[in-house]
C-alpha cells in the first residue's frame, strides 16, 4: 500500500509546518509514508530561513520548487514584492544552494506527477480560473479548462499546489488531480494575470493524505487547527498586517 503525505505552500510558516508534521506522525506513525512538498516553501514575512533549515534536513522527502523558489533565486528587488524581499534577505547560502537543487516537477512513479501550478507552468492556476467578469475574480475551473492545462501529460495521479485551495478533481478517464491547499497561508492577493484575491475563510493549516489501494487512490483533505497567533504576531512585527489578518482569519 502506497501512502503519501502531500504538503504545499508553506510560505515560511514554521509553526504550521511543525503542527502538520506532528499530525502526520499521529495519524500514520510516518511508517511507509512518502513525504512530499510542492513548492513555495519560504516566501513571506515569517521564518523563511528556519523553515528552510528544517526542510533541508529531510533527505528522504520528495520536494519540488514553486514560482517563489524561482523568484528568490532569480532575484530582482525592483520586480519582487515584500514577501520575496524579506525571504531573500533572510536566506543563508546553504538555503540558496538547497533551493537551486529543487526540480520544477517530478515523476514519483510513471503514474504519479508532482508539479506546482500545472505541468507546464508554475504560475498558472490549474483547478481555479481568474475571471475578470465576476465580482470575486476567481471561480472553479471548468473540465475543459482543466484538461487544456493538463496538456499531453498522461498520469493516474497529479499533485499540484499554488492556489492554496484544497481540491480533489477526478477527471473522467483520468487523471485524479489533487491540490492539498496551503500549509502556511490561508489567504492572499495576487496581480497575475489580473488583481484578485484568494481566501479560504478559515485559519487552519491544510495538507492531504493519499493512499493507493487496489480500488484506486483514496484522498483525505485535512484541515488542521494549530496555534496561528505566533505567526500572526510575527507578521505584525514585520509590518505585514495583511498577512496577520490572513493567518488569524483566512480572510483579507
Amino acid at each position: 500500500m502506497t501512502r503519501l503525505a502531500v504538503l504545499s505552500d508553506i510560505h515560511g510558516n514554521l509553526p504550521a509546518l511543525q503542527a502538520v508534521l506532528a499530525d502526520v506522525e499521529r495519524r500514520t506513525g510516518r511508517q511507509g509514508v512518502q513525504m512530499i512538498t510542492l513548492g513555495d516553501h519560504l516566501s513571506g514575512p515569517l521564518w523563511p530561513e528556519e523553515t528552510a533549515a528544517l526542510l533541508r534536513q529531510q533527505t528522504d522527502w520528495i520536494q519540488i520548487a514553486g514560482n517563489h523558489e524561482r523568484q528568490l533565486l532569480d532575484f530582482d528587488p525592483v520586480r519582487r514584492g515584500p514577501s520575496d524581499c524579506y525571504a531573500h534577505a533572510c536566506m543563508s547560502a546553504e538555503s540558496r544552494d538547497w533551493l537551486s537543487g529543487l526540480p520544477a516537477s517530478h515523476w514519483l512513479t510513471p503514474e504519479v506527477l508532482l508539479c506546482h501550478g500545472t505541468p507546464d507552468s508554475d504560475l498558472t492556476y490549474w483547478l481555479e480560473t481568474v475571471d475578470a467578469t465576476i465580482p470575486d475574480k476567481l471561480r472553479p475551473a471548468t473540465e475543459t479548462e482543466i484538461r487544456e492545462r493538463l496538456g499531453q501529460v498522461t498520469a493516474g495521479l497529479v499533485l499540484c499546489g499554488h492556489t492554496h485551495i484544497a481540491r480533489t478533481v477526478p477527471l473522467p478517464g483520468g487523471p485524479l488531480i489533487v491540490n492539498p491547499g496551503s500549509v502556511g497561508l490561508p489567504a492572499y492577493t495576487d496581480d497575475h494575470p489580473i488583481p484578485h484575491r484568494v481566501a479560504t475563510g478559515s485559519p487552519e493549516a491544510r495538507y492531504a493524505l493519499i493512499t493507493g489501494t487496489a480500488d484506486g487512490w483514496q484522498v483525505e483533505q485535512i484541515r488542521l487547527p494549530y496555534d496561528f497567533e505566533p505567526a500572526a504576531r510575527q507578521a505584525d512585527r514585520n509590518n505585514r498586517p495583511d498577512w496577520a489578518q490572513a493567518l488569524r482569519t483566512g480572510t483579507l
